[in-house]
């Protein structure tokens, strides 16, 4: 089926048309109980999507998009573990590793559910060694530091969930990050640590990503002469991979290596041993409560009607937008500081699973896909990019995000946050009008020329679209449901839009690329090259040569006068 040919696509398209001339402050003066029929309030939060440029019409014929879509079968097929992920002949079962599978679901044998229950309680018994001091390194000592080494979902996930629970950090141990093979960020977390007391956890799918191997070499260089290569790697690394064949290669023994597998895709494998930094800065409880409200927010989107059900209706407005109103960027706009890395994390998770442009038959889609994610903490923005958001001809819809309770004991910053959160979304709502601009100048002061001068200057269009999410508290559960609510929205998107959510070909190509490109930085034939990367490349020999010539001179020099004064 063609979505584009339905009944519910050509409607949409037609009131969109319609939309574009409506604004929302008349949505709102029209229903008084806009506020209450279009939101929903989950166990962890209250999702107010009132402020969406939607009525009747639009909501109903969305609904029914998502029905013509077959959203329902394609989710029953993923909880059922149907190969779902076809371009990789793969079930998606991300769901499974936070108990949201049948026990009877199995992939190549193994029973899923059964088998990922096995590799927590091994995560949890690591974990209590870790904690109660009984793992040390080679001379002795207990681990004190564990250095996550991994990029994309390796990374992004664990660390945006440490950062968001550093409240509720447990035990004496200290997790960093290394993602960027730019050695500068490895060379700075290692400097203030000690080799004896830090652990290394390498964490890729495969164990073949250059990135995360060349930093995990580098590491097991700085650790130097402590012991053998050998000890070195039984008591100073772990890893967590897809491929532990690729990892007992490496050196690193068979139960320091933590499995996951590969019907999880690498950004939605934070809930799988991926989430083992998680699990040391929280304890491995937190880590528990973390997929226990995400597995809360899967029986949400299970079980809910379409009218009712969160991520449908945020994947829904955010098609509306994109696909049929032609915005094609969306903001999301934390207003709480634990969540200061939550827009790059959702970056990756929607931007990696919906920017394609081919649909499921082949085709090359006629219609924008899923839209360009950005945002920072709404604080922030609010001194930088708001502006734009507020006054720019472009229309970019935002997600607000923050939490009733406050995760510290100051008095009255929590209250002065909150207030900008409700006023950042009602202003881009309402907007300001050039009648009211016009009678707050003349009330200041102003003649009916001045007044008419600056007025223009001053006028907000508003009907400037937003959802909010307002949590309870922030906290391990209800972290868990927030991102696994989004992850259902990426889903839901990409099957209404009839396109792979779960491949992300366009990573592997710059992969291959970089792998062919880099023996030939030092030397090589470039006759293949296109006229740009020949450019680049030359420069980049030339320079590196010119500047080896000034050390080398700088250096006799700096020998010759040694003699001399010697």
């Amino acid at each position: 089926m063609d979505i584009t040919q339905t009944q519910s696509w050509r409607q949409l398209q037609a009131l969109a048309e319609q939309m574009h001339s409506t604004h929302l402050r008349d949505l709102f003066a029209d229903d008084p109980a806009r506020a209450q029929r279009y939101s929903l309030e989950l166990p962890s939060f209250l999702l107010d999507y009132s402020k969406n440029l939607i009525d009747d019409g639009v909501f109903v014929n969305l609904l029914q998009l998502a029905r013509e879509a077959e959203v329902e079968p394609w989710r029953d097929s993923m909880f059922a573990g149907a190969s779902i992920n076809r371009t990789e002949d793969r079930p998606v079962l991300h769901p499974a590793l936070r108990g949201s599978i049948a026990a009877e679901v199995r992939w190549n044998g193994e029973p899923v559910a059964a088998t990922v229950q096995a590799e927590l309680q091994r995560l949890k018994e690591f974990v209590n060694l870790l904690h109660n001091g009984a793992l040390t390194g080679c001379t002795g000592k207990p681990v004190t530091d564990v250095v996550n080494l991994g990029v994309g979902g390796s990374h992004l996930g664990p660390q945006m969930v440490i950062e968001a629970l550093r409240e509720y950090r447990k035990g004496a141990v200290d997790v960093h990050f290394v993602s960027n093979v730019d050695g500068a960020q490895l060379a700075d977390i290692l400097q203030r640590l000690n080799p004896e007391t830090t652990l290394f956890l390498v964490s890729s799918k495969t164990f073949s990503t250059a990135e995360t191997l060349t930093n995990a070499q580098s590491a097991l260089g700085w650790l130097g002469s402590l012991a053998s290569r050998e000890e070195l790697l039984s008591r100073h690394f772990v890893a967590v991979t897809a491929s532990p064949g690729r990892a007992r290669a490496f050196g690193i023994e068979a139960e320091r290596i933590f499995r996951f597998w590969d019907w999880v895709g690498g950004r939605f494998s934070l809930w799988s041993a991926i989430g083992l930094p998680v699990a040391i800065a929280v304890g491995f409880e937190g880590f528990r409560a973390l997929l226990d409200g995400a597995a809360e927010m899967d029986r949400h989107f299970r079980e809910a009607p379409l009218e009712q059900n969160a991520p449908v209706l945020m994947a829904l407005t955010s098609v509306w937008y994109c696909t049929f109103m032609g915005y094609p960027a969306h903001a999301v706009l934390p207003y709480d500081q634990a969540l200061h890395m939550l827009p790059a994390y959702l970056q990756q998770a929607e931007m990696e699973s919906n920017g394609k442009s081919t649909t499921r038959n082949g085709e090359e889609a006629a219609y924008a896909t899923g839209p360009l994610i950005w945002g920072q903490l709404g604080i922030n923005g609010q001194h930088a990019f708001y502006q734009y958001l507020h006054q720019s001809p472009a229309v970019v819809p935002a997600d607000f995000i923050g939490s009733v309770a406050a995760g510290h004991e100051l008095e009255g910053h929590h209250e002065i946050l909150l207030a900008n959160l409700f006023a950042q979304s009602q202003a881009l709502m309402q907007g300001v009008s050039r009648e009211a601009v016009m009678a707050d100048l003349r009330a200041r002061g102003l003649d009916e020329a001045e007044a008419a001068a600056l007025a223009p200057f001053k006028v907000h269009r508003g009907n400037r679209p937003s959802n909010t999410i307002l949590m309870k508290k922030l906290c391990p559960h209800s972290l868990g449901a927030l991102v696994a609510l989004y992850e259902h929205k990426i889903f839901v998107q990409g099957v209404v839009l009839q396109i792979y959510s779960f491949d992300q070909w366009g990573v592997e190509l710059g992969k291959g690329l970089a792998s062919a490109l880099q023996p030939k930085l030092g030397s090589g034939d470039l006759s293949e090259e296109d006229a740009s990367t020949t450019r680049l490349i030359e420069y980049y020999r030339r320079t590196v040569a010119v500047t080896a010539k000034a050390e080398e001179a700088a250096k006799a020099e700096a020998a010759t006068r040694a003699e001399f004064t010697g």
